[in-house]
């Protein structure tokens, strides 16, 4: 699918991809203007562009910055990279139409829709419509459930901030850096866990913190400082269908014209 917003499903895979680190900025407070729930707290509700570097600016986050990841834990190291195999099944899962994932599904150049309530939270991706359920009424995770693409999560308030803390993932890839680099095949273990920070930096700008956590391949957390950028003009047209199957261009990891 090509469009005004977005890319072909397999370039965006490639676009994006050599990210600079992020420089840790200050930034300034929303205005009073942004638009508040019934409840008084901050409305993210809108169209939105993907997560990108604050510094160097419009470099998107598709895969992480190497200079932030702290060092390994024994054995994580293994962990934290697959090797290639040649199976396309293994290499690349999204040419079968698996789901891209956490992180990464929201990460690459597709418009992102929010839509917010006093309790919830929405999150929905133009690619593979990849959707996330946020409750913000102070749940806890729930307890006993199966491992998922896209984790469970659960909001809370910070002040005007909201802090959306994320785990019980499916082992899978973290980030797109093996088209940079293919015997780096980054992967994430099942004690993976995110905590994203949003908040107002001005009257179209979100502060999007995010927080990365793997014990089992890193010794400790890190961070990477990006922000997303409304844009009401998308409304008008809205998120476009997608349907890997419809359009896959690489059945069985056969690419086609």
């Amino acid at each position: 699918m090509t469009n005004h917003r977005t890319f072909s499903l397999f370039g965006a895979f490639v676009i994006g991809l050599l990210v600079a680190p992020a420089a840790i900025a200050q930034t300034p407070a929303a205005t009073a203007d942004n638009p508040r729930t019934s409840n008084g707290k901050p409305d993210f509700s809108g169209f939105w562009s993907r997560p990108e570097h604050i510094e160097p600016a419009g470099r998107g986050a598709t895969t992480f910055t190497k200079e932030r990841m702290p060092p390994f834990v024994p054995g994580g190291e293994a962990l934290f990279y697959k090797p290639r195999t040649g199976d396309p099944f293994l290499d690349e899962p999204r040419a079968f139409c698996l789901p891209s994932g956490w992180p990464s599904a929201f990460f690459g150049p597709y418009p992102i829709q929010i839509v917010q309530s006093d309790d919830w939270l929405v999150m929905v991706t133009e690619f593979e419509r990849a959707t996330r359920l946020i409750p913000l009424d102070g749940r806890s995770h729930r307890e006993g459930i199966e491992p998922t693409y896209y984790g469970d999560s659960v909001g809370q308030w910070e002040g005007d901030t909201l802090v959306i803390d994320s785990r019980n993932f499916k082992p899978w890839s973290l980030d797109d850096y093996y088209y940079v680099n293919p015997e780096e095949y980054r992967m994430h273990s099942d004690a993976f866990r995110t905590v994203e920070r949003l908040r107002w930096m001005d009257a179209t700008t979100l502060s999007y913190e995010f927080t990365v956590e793997d014990p089992k391949i890193f010794t400790e957390s890190w961070t990477e400082e990006l922000r997303m950028t409304l844009h009401p003009e998308w409304e008008e047209v809205g998120l476009y269908e997608f349907v890997c199957q419809e359009n896959n261009r690489c059945p069985g990891g056969n690419c086609g014209e």
